[in-house]
């Protein structure tokens, strides 16, 4: 297939998908185009695999979505802040949720130490998780399992993260929302499964059991 060929099938997909669309609903993309009012804000990671709107069943319009290597939450990021305070303030979301995954490259690159390039920046951060809970990772004898143990824990930290913006707690003051979820995904039977959930400030010592 011709590098031609290969983006020409996007644009032939797009275009099946849209009269699929209007077959189904002659107002869909009207209702679309008239404003978003999504209830839910998801930080993933951008592995090609996870896609927020497949695996959680919704369509368009029902998940404000943003997305880097290893879902973080990253307080000098002012790319992921500037969508969390979109969300947030703008949309009023309800929900936020960090979702990770199971086999996650930035996971496995991140206890690998091994340089590489301009992304160890950013990889410093699933480092430091990684030593933060050195010692129970490091007593997993199976790779993978370790892996995938770091994949929780980096979800559980980035929640953490959240809730420890000043967005959220000056929404949680506000309006008592929004509520702050970690979820993880496994690649390998679709299912997603929850790690934490804090509804407000009172909610972080039991979710978190550290401050």
């Amino acid at each position: 297939m011709s590098k031609e060929q290969g983006v020409q099938r996007l644009l032939d997909g797009n275009r099946a998908w849209a009269q699929q669309c209007l077959s189904d609903s002659p107002e869909y993309f009207h209702d679309l185009a008239s404003g978003q009012h999504p209830e839910y804000l998801w930080i993933g990671c951008s592995d090609s695999r996870v896609s927020a709107d497949e695996i959680t069943g919704t369509r368009p319009g029902e998940i404000f979505v943003h997305r880097n290597v290893a879902n973080l939450v990253v307080h000098r990021d002012i790319n992921v802040m500037a969508v969390l305070q979109y969300a947030v303030e703008i949309l009023e979301i309800k929900h936020v949720i960090v979702c990770g995954h199971y086999g996650c490259g930035g996971i496995e690159a991140g206890m690998n130490k091994r340089g590489f390039g301009p992304m160890d920046d950013w990889l410093k951060n699933i480092r430091d998780v990684y030593r933060r809970y050195q010692r129970e990772i490091d007593n997993i004898k199976d790779p993978q399992k370790r892996a995938h143990r770091l994949a929780e824990l980096n979800v559980i930290e980035q929640a953490h993260n959240l809730c420890g913006t000043s967005i959220i707690t000056q929404s949680w003051l506000r309006r008592g929302a929004p509520a702050v979820h970690g979820w993880i995904y496994s690649i390998s039977d679709g299912v997603l499964k929850e790690s934490v959930t804090v509804g407000n400030q009172f909610d972080i010592p039991k979710a978190f059991g550290r401050l």
